[in-house]
């Protein structure tokens, strides 16, 4: 999963791609590197941002999404709005990567009415001020318990449970101890039943680890990414999109694995 930020303010690129036009390229040169689904998002979600309006959002992201979904581009929008969830849908994106996992009001049944895929992540507070203080009494468990009531909600809510993924939020209210305990456990959240998405890519706590500024992260990013990929990860939504499938090629011919895209990717791309 190819990231797209049609932002100025994305903690990665925030303001490279903020025209459709410029959006747009970089969603093709995404594609040509071998992303399987591009994630387009017009709201940042990075640690301090503020909300931006229903219309805003969808007067930086319609453009782009209506220009790649007519040119057979699979097509997922991070987004947390309802209004920006079925407008969207009904443009022909394929899922729509939530960051608040469907909690709006609307949230669930926009996407159970529109037939939508759906990734539901976990994160503790809100955007602005989620790294404040974030604390867990056991963050695998807390993360994973509440996955798994929002499958539940979900499924419950009309969605079917093959168009569900789930995302532990690596970064989203967690400090870099919780992120790491999250990786080390990464494999206990499969129990769940669901495809598991990984947003590792350039994150803070690479940073932290490395001593690294976020456009020097690549290598850290790659190694997440192959840690993940061994404890049961199947979609990675990353910034680098040729070297993360280069490095899960190799990985792939040295474990013998004979897949190179999960059932979910398949049935999103030809959706």
């Amino acid at each position: 999963m190819g990231v797209l930020n049609v932002t100025p303010d994305s903690f990665s690129d925030g303001g490279l791609w903020f025209s459709a036009e410029n959006a747009i390229r970089h969603a093709e040169g995404l594609i040509e590197q071998g992303a399987d689904i591009v994630d387009i998002g017009g709201e940042s979600t990075r640690p301090g941002s503020k909300p931006v309006s229903d219309a805003e959002e969808l007067r930086r992201i319609m453009p782009v999404i209506e220009t790649l979904v007519s040119r057979n581009i699979c097509v997922s929008v991070d987004t947390s709005k309802p209004e920006v969830m079925r407008a969207s849908i009904e443009a022909g994106v394929s899922m729509i990567n939530d960051v608040k996992a469907l909690q709006a009001p609307g949230a669930l049944e926009a996407v159970a009415e529109g037939g939508a895929f759906a990734c539901l992540m976990h994160m503790q507070g809100e955007p602005r001020s989620m790294q404040t203080n974030p604390r867990y009494g056991n963050v695998v468990t807390e993360v994973k318990d509440f996955l798994w009531r929002r499958v539940e909600t979900a499924q419950a809510a009309g969605i079917p449970l093959e168009r569900l993924v789930i995302d532990p939020g690596f970064g989203f209210g967690k400090t870099l101890e919780h992120n790491i305990e999250l990786l080390r456990h990464l494999d206990s959240f499969l129990d769940i039943g669901v495809p598991l998405m990984v947003g590792l890519s350039r994150k803070s706590m690479l940073g932290k680890i490395t001593g690294n500024e976020v456009g020097d992260r690549i290598h850290a990013s790659i190694a997440a990414a192959l840690l993940a990929l061994m404890k049961g990860a199947r979609i990675f939504r990353v910034h680098d999109v040729k070297a993360s499938r280069d490095a899960i090629a190799v990985y792939n011919a040295i474990s013998g694995s004979q897949c190179d895209k999960i059932t979910v990717v398949n049935r999103l791309s030809s959706d």
